[in-house]
């Protein structure tokens, strides 16, 4: 059996899954759609939570950005991987204990305020649309590769797809569709790397294998792709660029980000108990680890191997995946100096990305392009968001392999963009609509108002897939960012603090939300050429800046609380609840 039917028996096969399995589990009441109930397991949230958690920037773009930037990519992995820790000790288990629908709800009640309500409403679209655009474009990305039609078409096939089962089933179906995917997509990403690993180093242990020597030499792994790094004119693999305090800064934004997502945080007001809150985290954090500890060697061998295959290749001798690519726009190839070789150099190959001219080639074979190209000697253009995904193809693996990899980028990106349009449409049609614009609507007109607004957020995220601000760990990044900045101090002031009070609260979140995403505005669309060190606030780059936008939220806050009056004391007997964590909810009078 070919790879290409190979491909859509494994795609088809899945997509079946969870359908059936958003038919089966088909919410029938507001409890079902926003929350499942409260009845799902801690080890099956876990795994939920995992699949919501490892996103298209986590399966295909994470390994892919640290194939091309080496160490400094480890920031997403301390920071993705730490916020884990921080949500499960600080977070997750107090908001269960407070036991609402919905992050907007938390803090419209904690902090006594409609307004409130309404800011964090707002910073929920925010987010979200900022996180969902990342996943959507990372469907177009696999669609377009796996499927053979163009990126666009594939984020149309994937809005189709989240439409059906996010919409039908809600909270419900969702999370048991993403214990599905969980076991796809780690399967998908651990069996390449178990395979790729023995080939390169003999160790069928991926994480052993990147730092242990290549199969038959005394030669390690990193020292390999140094040197060849550097001979290409490359900076070293295992060096870094990224200045110390942007590191932290990232690092931070990442952690607190994780912290303050609301599609996450939402997972754990999907269980029975307070204690199952804190047991979620240490199974979702276990999970998740799994791909994660993998993340440095899965980059490290799709460099090596890119590297050693098309660098100084004669184009016609190569293997038929890189035209596949091609066709996909996602490598291209101008042939500068007429060798009919490829010079694989540091430096933009084009002017922005390839943009082929339909069924036209060049004098050696290579598609022609729309694009001019620069002055730079540098003949290839490779997209971040291919590597993991072509990595099976480059190291000649089975076929079955290849489908298994396409199956399992699908249900990364499809997981996450379904758990991020559930929070949209919950804050819409709960938050908003229910909770203030039509608080008399009934629960059935509330399903069908959660329902529509999901319909419409697939709609504009598609949009943003189609049409995105970056590739997807970097569009990712920058939601994190948002979320440290806006949600983060509010909710852990509101957990911590009876002194907090509303006034404090929405100044601290506007001013965060407000100062970080204009930080990103300009210098990635108002004034992208100042979009360097030297133009930075304190040498802080726009995908770390959520960490100084935190701190302004944290100090804005504290400063207007104190000349503000002090919560009522109900409020404040709330949070002291709150902090003991006994039980699923508070003690009711009688009982």
């Amino acid at each position: 059996m070919d790879t290409q039917t190979l491909v859509y028996l494994f795609v088809g096969t899945t997509f079946a899954l969870y359908i059936g399995i958003a038919i089966w589990s088909r919410a029938g009441s507001t409890s079902e759609y926003y929350v499942a109930s409260k009845g799902v397991h801690p080890i099956a949230n876990g795994m939920a939570t995992g699949a919501d958690w490892m996103s298209a920037a986590s399966f295909i773009s994470m390994a892919g950005i640290i194939s091309f930037v080496g160490r400094d990519g480890a920031v997403y992995l301390m920071g993705w991987t730490g916020g884990y820790v921080l949500l499960a000790m600080c977070l997750a288990p107090y908001l269960r204990k407070f036991g609402k629908f919905t992050v907007p709800e938390f803090v419209g009640e904690r902090y006594y305020s409609q307004a409130a309500r309404m800011v964090a409403v707002v910073c929920v679209i925010f987010i979200s649309f900022t996180y969902v655009a990342g996943q959507m474009r990372g469907v177009g990305i696999v669609f377009s590769r796996y499927l053979e039609v163009d990126i666009n078409m594939g984020v149309f096939i994937g809005m189709a797809i989240v439409f059906f089962y996010a919409v039908l089933g809600g909270m419900k179906g969702i999370t048991y569709t993403q214990v599905a995917q969980y076991c796809v997509m780690i399967f998908a990403y651990m069996i390449p790397a178990i395979f790729i690993s023995m080939m390169m180093t003999g160790n069928p242990i991926p994480q052993l294998g990147f730092g242990g020597t290549l199969d038959g030499t005394d030669t390690y792994l990193l020292d390999k792709l140094n040197g060849i790094s550097q001979e290409l004119g490359f900076a070293e693999y295992t060096g870094g660029s990224k200045s110390t305090i942007d590191v932290f800064f990232i690092t931070v934004a990442l952690m607190v980000g994780t912290a303050g997502l609301p599609h996450v945080i939402v997972r754990f007001f999907t269980v029975p108990k307070v204690s199952d809150a804190r047991k979620s985290a240490g199974y979702a954090l276990l999970f998740i680890a799994i791909l994660y500890t993998t993340a440095p060697a899965v980059a490290s061998f799709a460099r090596l191997n890119l590297l050693q295959t098309v660098s100084e290749a004669d184009y016609t001798k190569l293997p038929g995946w890189f035209q596949t690519w091609e066709k996909a726009g996602l490598l291209g190839w101008v042939d500068k100096n007429g060798d009919g070789k490829i010079q694989y150099h540091p430096g933009a190959a084009f002017e922005g990305k390839p943009s082929f001219k339909k069924d036209e080639t060049g004098v050696n074979g290579e598609r022609l392009l729309e694009n001019s190209a620069t002055a730079n000697n540098n003949e290839l253009y490779v997209d971040r968001d291919i590597m993991v995904l072509a990595n099976p193809e480059i190291a000649n693996l089975p076929g079955w392999v290849v489908a298994l990899i396409a199956a399992g980028g699908l249900a990364a990106a499809l997981s996450t963009a379904a758990g991020l349009l559930l929070v949209i449409s919950t804050s819409i049609s709960h938050d908003l609509l229910k909770s203030n614009v039509m608080p008399h609507i009934s629960e059935k007109q509330e399903l069908f108002a959660a329902r529509a607004a999901a319909g419409v957020a697939i709609v504009i995220a598609g949009y943003f897939g189609i049409n995105p601000p970056g590739f997807v760990a970097q569009v990712v990044a920058f939601a994190f960012g948002l979320a440290a900045a806006s949600f983060f101090p509010a909710i852990i002031m509101g957990i911590f603090s009876k002194r907090m009070n509303k006034e404090g609260a929405i100044a601290g979140m506007l001013t965060g939300l407000i100062f970080t995403f204009a930080y990103i505005v300009y210098f990635k669309f108002v004034n992208p050429a100042a979009n360097n060190p030297a133009h930075w606030w304190f040498g802080v780059s726009p995908e770390g800046i959520g960490t100084l936008g935190m701190i302004l939220n944290f100090a804005v806050s504290y400063c207007v609380a104190l000349v503000t009056a002090a919560p009522p004391e109900k409020i404040q007997h709330l949070v002291e609840d709150i902090r003991i964590p006994r039980g699923a909810i508070a003690p009711v009078a009688g009982h």
